[in-house]
């Protein structure tokens, strides 16, 4: 089976899957209303690490241009509505995640 990311923008949570298997569970941070986390299916492209700004420890970017899951500096931010787009994580989840999933990982992000 193949791992895969569920991410619940409703709940503001992050789940790992293998097949249909959840491995792990995250808090996460979306969109806020006027730049809401985009629906849909897509893949990890790249991976950065230490990519600076507010993207803390590491970027995952996705296969829809200009999102991606990362880390933050502000940890207080997790499990709100605050981002322009991106799924936020605390640093050291982000970094677990990462080291789980491997480029051209699949992505649902869903209501």
């Amino acid at each position: 089976m193949a791992k895969w990311i569920d991410v619940n923008v409703s709940t503001l949570k992050l789940r790992l899957f293998d097949g249909n298997k959840i491995l792990k569970t995250y808090p996460i941070s979306v969109g806020k209303i006027l730049t809401p986390t985009p629906s849909g299916n897509y893949k990890i492209i790249n991976k950065q690490y230490n990519p600076g700004g507010p993207f803390g420890q590491l970027w995952m970017g996705l296969s829809k241009p200009h999102y991606g899951i990362h880390g933050t500096n502000n940890p207080s931010s997790i499990g709100k509505r605050v981002s322009k787009g991106c799924i936020r994580m605390q640093n050291r989840d982000v970094k677990e995640l990462s080291s789980m999933v491997p480029v051209g990982t699949n992505v649902y992000i869903h209501k």
